[in-house]
């Protein structure tokens, strides 16, 4: 096993505000989402988070990639504490944590063919010329399963796992070290939900990809 630990969790805590009631004079109220999460993932590991609905599961995937900010706690990302970071240091550091989120119709632009949508992390990070980009575009479609052909289609042309490809897709484009995978297959047919695990197990072979796999489905976590 790899010792090299590359994300790591420290007191992770995130409480939302529910306001307070003015006429009865209360304090404000807060939802305690996340609460006191500590861990530590090392390379080319898989570290489950299984929980109802409703109990943070989401919150947590955000704040490990600072997609939101946490009430208290911080996260480690290859020995650097993201939390601290400043905006200029946090883009250069999301190329090593990316996210692949439940819903992959939502996520993905419908104005934008699926190859501009698989495109965008380079354009955002100015790592490419235009040429270079269509090309990795390209290597990242193959690694998915999906052809080049479904380049200049639209969100709205694929099936539910065809578009948690592409999400995938566009996660790996920066070549990132984590993954941080929220409910990847929860809202895709039973049928194809091993299709996408199955790809999931085989990318961290090849790429030696560290995974916070994220699931309500004990039996999703076993595959």
């Amino acid at each position: 096993m790899n010792d090299e630990i590359v994300l790591e969790a420290h007191g992770l805590i995130k409480h939302f505000p529910t306001g307070a009631s003015k006429l009865l004079q209360r304090p404000t109220q807060v939802v305690q989402a996340v609460d006191g999460v500590s861990f530590s993932l090392r390379r080319a590991t898989t570290l489950a988070v299984v929980g109802e609905s409703g109990c943070g599961k989401s919150t947590l995937a955000r704040l490990l990639a600072r997609l939101i900010e946490p009430t208290a706690g911080s996260v480690i990302l290859n020995g650097t504490n993201i939390t601290s970071a400043s905006r200029k240091e946090m883009l250069k550091m999301r190329r090593d944590i990316q996210v692949v989120f439940q819903d992959p119709y939502a996520c993905l632009n419908p104005r934008h063919s699926i190859g501009q949508s698989i495109g965008t992390p380079i354009r955002i990070q100015k790592t490419m010329n235009r040429s270079d980009e269509r090309h990795r575009v390209f290597e990242l479609m193959e690694l998915v399963g999906l052809s080049h052909e479904h380049y200049n289609r639209f969100p709205h042309e694929f099936s539910g796992g065809q578009r948690q490809r592409a999400g995938i897709a566009r996660a790996l484009a920066l070549q990132p070290k984590v993954i941080v995978a929220d409910e990847p297959v929860s809202a895709l047919d039973v049928s194809i939900q091993a299709q996408i695990l199955n790809l999931l197990e085989k990318l961290q072979t090849e790429l030696e990809l560290s995974y916070v796999f994220i699931a309500h489905d004990l039996s999703v976590v076993r595959h």
